[in-house]
């Protein structure tokens, strides 16, 4: 479907509202992309509330330079262009932060490898109409948003202009100011880049997966939170695969790499304390993964809080990689804190 099948109106009417000067009338026209902007920027930044900022951004930055739009795109093309050079502008100054790093799923083990700010993505934000959106399962799962994360910046815009949106690579050129031959280039070196750092068995993100779990999946994801709900330590170590890649964000930096170490830890942190602690769990989807969200209750409190979420990535019936998220203080993730 071209964009302009995708952005449903004709672009000489956005160019009259832009004219205007009506901001109301110019939002109705643009606000309907939020939601694949906000992907887009996700994509970028790995980061909900970042992603958030920056479609705002775009947004903001649309309103300011609406004179400028003069249909030789199409508004989806011209709003994604001004989105990644947002995202770029970020991520020049995020580089100056001081940020948490941590090693994960989908980075070799000693391979110093950092990812920084990893946030989940809850489904419910997701394009609406996924395949139209070019939204693929194998472009939102955590070990593919890690692994672009370890591109440099432009290198980056380029890939996901290029593989994931499937943008001609004059636009591309013409979107970040490169030549055709640099972002060649560029889309060569990231393809190599990507190889090395996602999964074998998913080498080839372009081509679309389904947006369901498994029931597969969804066996793996019970019996994890009913081995949660029983304190059963054994259950939970049946579970994971001998090679898991185990990490809790955002306070553990080295990945946990066997079961044992990861059941073996959370002993250690006096989690699972039979007849202490009490554990209920709700299941919920993030990056088109499943995920386990747990609760916990403690003998001086009668209700179960909302304690951390794990995300699983589940291969031939077992948990390969398990990511953690505190769940606390995240609204946009739409967890009710007690149960």
């Amino acid at each position: 479907m071209t964009d302009a099948g995708l952005l449903g109106t004709d672009e000489a009417t956005f160019i009259a509202a832009a004219r205007s000067g009506d901001a109301a009338r110019f939002a109705r026209f643009t606000e309907r992309h939020r939601r694949e902007l906000q992907l887009h920027c996700y994509r970028m930044l790995a980061n909900y509330e970042d992603a958030q900022d920056m479609t705002q951004e775009t947004f903001l930055r649309a309103w300011r330079r609406r004179e400028s739009f003069k249909g030789n795109a199409t508004l989806r093309t011209w709003l994604y262009r001004i989105a990644t050079n947002a995202c770029l502008d970020f991520l020049r100054k995020r580089n100056d932060r001081t940020l948490v790093t941590a090693e994960l799923p989908g980075a070799d083990p000693g391979s110093g490898s950092e990812l920084r700010h990893l946030q989940p993505y809850p489904d419910r934000m997701l394009p609406e109409d996924p395949q139209e959106s070019v939204v693929a399962r194998e472009t939102i799962e955590l070990a593919f948003i890690v692994a672009v994360q370890h591109l440099p910046p432009r290198q980056r815009a380029v890939f996901i202009l290029r593989d994931v949106l499937g943008w001609p690579a004059s636009t591309v050129a013409d979107a970040l100011e490169l030549t055709v031959a640099s972002v060649t280039s560029a889309l060569q070196r990231a393809r190599v880049t990507m190889r090395e750092r996602l999964p074998e068995r998913r080498l080839d993100w372009r081509i679309p997966a389904t947006h369901e779990l498994s029931d597969d999946e969804r066996a793996v994801v019970k019996s994890y939170t009913d081995a949660h709900e029983r304190n059963d330590l054994d259950g939970l170590k049946a579970l994971l695969r001998d090679d898991l890649r185990f990490v809790m964000l955002p306070g553990q930096i080295t990945p946990i790499v066997t079961a044992s170490d990861a059941v073996q830890g959370w002993v250690s942190h006096g989690l699972f304390k039979r007849g202490f602690d009490d554990w209920r769990c709700t299941t919920t989807t993030v990056n088109r993964m499943p995920a386990a969200v747990l609760y916990l209750r403690t003998p001086d409190d009668p209700t179960y809080r909302l304690f951390t979420m794990a995300v699983l990535r589940i291969v031939d019936g077992k948990i390969a990689e398990l990511t953690g998220f505190d769940a606390t203080d995240k609204p946009w993730l739409d967890l009710p804190p007690t149960l």
